[in-house]
């Protein structure tokens, strides 16, 4: 038997939504913005000499830049996740069944990315970001 605080926390009606907000927030544009930025610092690091204020040694620059590098690179595995978890649905991965592994390598790659100061890491990072772009937008004229 059902308590009146039962009857009265309990919904009249369900409701369903397929994400948290409209869809209109999502894009892979904001995970793109920080991998460039990733990409960006790995190559100023590599420069370190040509790039460094004026008084700072090149050993406080890329430790700077170690450190911005790897909050953008954290920033490229949340955006990515936000995508992954709250816009893509299984009819998605139905007709795009590379997806669970496209997004795997590239938060993967956004993790590497904390560790690598190679610009090529950084491209390759890009260009899976610049892949689930891709079938975002197709899903999205869908």
């Amino acid at each position: 038997m059902r308590t009146l605080l039962q009857a009265l926390l309990t919904p009249r009606r369900a409701v369903q939504a397929h994400c948290d907000l409209p869809c209109g927030v999502y894009d892979p544009a904001q995970a793109k913005v920080e991998a460039e930025s990733v990409r960006a610092i790995q190559e100023r690091y590599q420069d370190a000499e040509k790039f460094k204020t004026e008084g700072e040694s090149v050993e406080d620059y890329r430790a700077r830049c170690l450190g911005i590098k790897e909050e953008r690179a954290d920033l490229v595995k949340h955006h990515l996740w936000v995508l992954w978890t709250d816009y893509f649905k299984p009819t998605h991965l139905e007709k795009y069944p590379q997806l669970h592994e496209l997004f795997w390598k590239a938060t993967k790659s956004a993790g590497e990315a904390k560790k690598a100061q190679d610009p090529k890491q950084g491209q390759q990072l890009l260009d899976l970001i610049e892949e689930i772009s891709k079938i975002f937008w197709e899903t999205k004229a869908a």
